[in-house]
């Protein structure tokens, strides 16, 4: 018997990185994980690996299609137990370079998407009595991050809707929290080091070396996941959980 056994699972942007690897953690743990992203091919990809694993395309940004994707979880599973709002994307640029439509790019997939897919969760959730919402934030919600403002903004909304969310959705059993981790290695972070690099003059490999020793892996990430899935965190909620080996609890 595994930690998430026969649980009803949903992830955005689980076609790679943290996304991916929480669909593989949930699935190794007894789930039924639908892997969702927006690009179909990838989550098919993923969810044929699984044991239990299916495969729905949704863009975050489009109200129908999340919708879609909650109430078609539902209708072939009887109730939805989890979801993990993971899908996001980012942008490298100081606040005077970034445009406002590289800002609603951004912010739209971050925020809007994250609202998105944990009300609709919470909705079908309550309708059910209850469950856990997972939104993936950042630790750039928690200090000023220079040349990722709109990144960091989107993951600081998603810290605040999480604890708004708990504390609308505890009467019906529903608990909301925050995953907020550090730099890992991903394609998000690894493809836009050389931006960052251009920005800062300096190697980002010596930044992380200091801040947090190495890169974050994404076996740091995956068993708080499954911990705030289960019912081993039924008194958790409205809480944002810090992975970031030490970065944040220093200002050296």
């Amino acid at each position: 018997m595994g930690l998430l056994t026969d649980k009803i699972a949903i992830i955005t942007g689980a076609g790679k990185g943290i996304g991916r690897a929480i669909a593989e953690a949930f699935d190794a743990e007894g789930a039924v994980a639908v892997v969702s992203d927006i690009d179909e091919g990838s989550a098919k990809e993923v969810a044929g690996r699984l044991s239990r694993g299916e495969a729905v395309g949704c863009d975050v940004r489009d109200e129908a299609a999340v919708a879609a994707l909650v109430r078609g979880t539902v209708e072939r599973h009887g109730r939805l137990d989890v979801a993990v709002a993971n899908a996001g994307i980012g942008k490298v640029a100081p606040i005077a370079e970034c445009t406002l439509a590289d800002w609603r790019a951004v912010t739209s997939v971050n925020l809007d998407g994250v609202f998105l897919t944990v009300r609709e969760s919470a909705l079908a959730m309550a309708a059910a009595g209850g469950g856990s919402i997972i939104a993936m934030a950042s630790i750039t919600a928690l200090r000023g991050s220079p040349l990722i403002a709109s990144y960091a903004a989107a993951k600081a909304g998603v810290v605040n809707l999480c604890k708004t969310a708990a504390t609308e959705f505890r009467p019906h059993g529903v608990r909301v929290n925050a995953i907020l981790p550090t730099f890992i290695d991903t394609d998000l972070v690894r493809e836009n080091v050389p931006a960052f690099e251009a920005a800062l003059g300096a190697s980002f490999d010596t930044v992380i070396e200091g801040k947090q020793v190495r890169f974050g892996r994404l076996d740091d990430v995956t068993p708080l996941a499954v911990f705030l899935a289960g019912d081993q965190s039924r008194f958790c909620t409205g809480s944002e959980y810090v992975i970031d080996n030490g970065w944040t609890a220093s200002l050296l």
